[in-house]
């Protein structure tokens, strides 16, 4: 639920027997609810790289290629890994609609990040924050929609193509298969196929800016996400949210509650109460657990000073509408295929991607030929 996108991460060139055609996954539910990049092969440390919640601590390390797959070849014993990726995000540049932006970034995703992994691409649905915006006004009402930049449909010469169809059809040469259900956040997709593919035996990527994936943190799930200072993806970890926030990622979720979340539209207790900041949460949370389990303690004994718990007391059902809001959905009618834990078939990767660039009016496109041929050493 984020507008911004950036990253890095490489993976080898392996045989791929893709027996499936790509396809999209379209279905309607009523539950409610560009430039060439040098590669880098050799990890560095930066030192407070900030990208919003994505905050990088201090003299955190951030490698190009993921730990398990250097060499090209997984850890022995360790599950093969499927990546989710997260689409509408990484149509912006900032704030601004780009085309050029998602083309740019799913490049070097598939350049750096995976080459061959199975990939699953997520769109958000039509009125996919109804159901969230039913429950707080406030959700997303000043998001900026995308919209079709006019230069890009009049070069395709398809007036009345939509974003969407034009990004379906790169991922679908691609051999990535394209889910958007109806009345559903692409958030809330992820999430339902996350769990369906951990009960298979496989670990989890997510590919995205996205704050509300670090919910979803832990041993077997992983972020990757896109860092525009950098030009070039990076993981998140179960050992860097640690790192950074100092508490186990199922508090993570019960956190933003409490702190709200400007960027959606969320406020968080502080603007009832000044004094309740990040420390408290984290302290109260820590011992406490979950959101929930903290106010039925709250509602029995004492768990802290009065202000925070006279806070506790007085808006508790403010709390849990903010959890209702900001949890992602595990219950979305939508079902793994088995053909979707293929590895892709990457011949047509470039092409698809040259010829994407040209639509959108571009005159040379060079896509990092260097990192690629550094994922095969």
């Amino acid at each position: 639920m984020v507008e911004s996108a950036v990253f890095s991460f490489n993976h080898p060139i392996l045989p791929s027997f893709n027996t499936c055609p790509p396809f999209l996954y379209s279905h309607t539910s009523h539950i409610p609810k560009f430039k060439t990049l040098n590669n880098v092969t050799k990890s560095f440390r930066i030192r407070a790289v900030v990208m919003g919640s994505f905050s990088l601590t201090k003299d955190q390390t951030v490698g190009a290629r993921s730990a398990d797959n250097c060499g090209g070849k997984h850890k022995a014993g360790r599950p093969k890994r499927v990546f989710f990726l997260d689409v509408n995000p990484l149509c912006y540049k900032g704030s601004t609609p780009s085309l050029r932006a998602f083309a740019h970034w799913v490049s070097l995703f598939f350049a750096q990040v995976s080459v061959s992994d199975p990939v699953i691409a997520v769109i958000d649905g039509e009125r996919g924050n109804e159901y969230r915006r039913q429950i707080l006004p406030s959700y997303k009402a000043n998001r900026r929609k995308f919209v079709q930049p006019l230069s890009a449909l009049q070069t395709c010469g398809k007036s009345s193509t939509g974003k969407h169809q034009l990004i379906t059809d790169v991922l679908r040469n691609c051999n990535v298969p394209v889910v958007r259900i109806e009345s559903h956040e692409a958030d809330d997709v992820v999430a339902t196929l996350v769990g369906q593919v951990l009960e298979r035996g496989y670990r989890v990527v997510i590919a995205s800016p996205d704050k509300d994936f670090k919910q979803l943190i832990s041993e077997d799930v992983q972020i990757v996400m896109p860092i525009p200072e950098l030009d070039r993806w990076s993981f998140y970890t179960l050992k860097h949210y640690v790192a950074q926030y100092n508490c186990d990622p199922h508090s993570d979720l019960s956190l933003r509650c409490i702190m709200g979340d400007e960027v959606d539209g969320v406020p968080g207790i502080q603007q009832m109460v000044p004094g309740f900041g990040r420390k408290t949460a984290i302290k109260l949370l820590k011992k406490h657990g979950s959101l929930e389990n903290l106010l039925s303690v709250a509602a029995v004994r004492t768990i802290g000073k009065p202000y925070a718990q006279e806070a506790l007391l007085n808006y508790a059902d403010y709390l849990r509408k903010n959890y209702e809001v900001l949890a992602l959905r595990r219950d979305v009618n939508v079902h793994l295929q088995e053909e979707w834990l293929s590895h892709r078939d990457v011949n047509n990767d470039e092409k698809s991607l040259a010829n994407f660039i040209e639509l959108l009016g571009e005159t040379t496109w060079n896509m990092s030929r260097q990192s690629r041929s550094s994922c095969n050493e």
